[in-house]
């Protein structure tokens, strides 16, 4: 089978280049210990994640809904009992969310590097926008893209949309990200190569059916080992 000439290597932000995850679950920690002495319920931490999902639809994704979340659950689970000072903390954890710094992956720098001179890097993620306009500008790596789209969610139609626009189509484009749900299976479908790169945090909600015998599909260990794949890639 002879595979088409890739030219665009789209990348996932939050836990793909940098960490993020690992701070939402220092808030979730957060949120459990400020309210200990209110509620003794042992799924305090599932009961909050299944209001940030359900809260999904309104909010969008990132630290804004995720601080809403945190707040109804607070007053569901303790029958607005919890006082407004524990309210007040709840809200400053979420903002924290905004100034934890951004470290980026391992093998992240040395991967762009080796490969902006020989493809057109592009940046998709999705979440608030000013949070993760913050994000990119204090990773120090949007001069490696050539294009940052940041989207509320990521959809099969949305990555059709970016494809169109910045490549010269899904069939050139391979997506590489952590996210099963966001990153892998709606590219794929939308026509593109997909890299799936696990991290060891991955909220559950992005969890789904890893699609291991898909032609198009990859998974690899980091990403040091994405610019040998992709040359492998073009020479199958």
């Amino acid at each position: 089978m002879v595979l088409p000439r890739i030219t665009t290597i789209a990348f996932d932000a939050d836990d793909t280049l940098w960490q993020n995850e690992h701070f939402f679950r220092l808030t979730e920690q957060r949120f459990a210990d400020l309210l200990a002495d209110y509620t003794d319920i042992p799924d305090l931490k599932d009961r909050l994640i299944a209001s940030v999902t359900r809260n999904l639809s309104f909010y969008g994704f990132g630290m804004k809904g995720f601080a809403l979340s945190m707040v109804e659950t607070a007053l569901e689970v303790t029958e607005h009992r919890v006082p407004g000072r524990v309210i007040a903390e709840i809200l400053a954890a979420g903002r924290e969310l905004l100034s934890y710094p951004i470290e980026t992956l391992p093998y992240v720098d040395q991967a762009l590097g080796d490969l902006q001179d020989r493809y057109r890097l592009i940046l998709v993620t999705k979440g608030d926008v000013f949070d993760q306009e913050r994000k990119v500008a204090a990773s120090g790596l949007a001069e490696y893209f050539a294009a940052i789209e940041i989207v509320s969610d990521k959809t099969r139609a949305a990555y059709e949309r970016i494809f169109s626009q910045h490549t010269e189509g899904a069939g050139h484009t391979v997506m590489v990200g952590n996210s099963l749900r966001s990153d892998i299976i709606p590219a794929l479908e939308a026509g593109a190569f997909a890299v799936y790169v696990p991290h060891d945090l991955t909220w559950s909600y992005e969890h789904a059916e890893e699609p291991a015998d898909h032609p198009r599909y990859a998974r690899l260990e980091h990403l040091g080992q994405l610019p040998p794949h992709l040359l492998d890639l073009q020479h199958r």
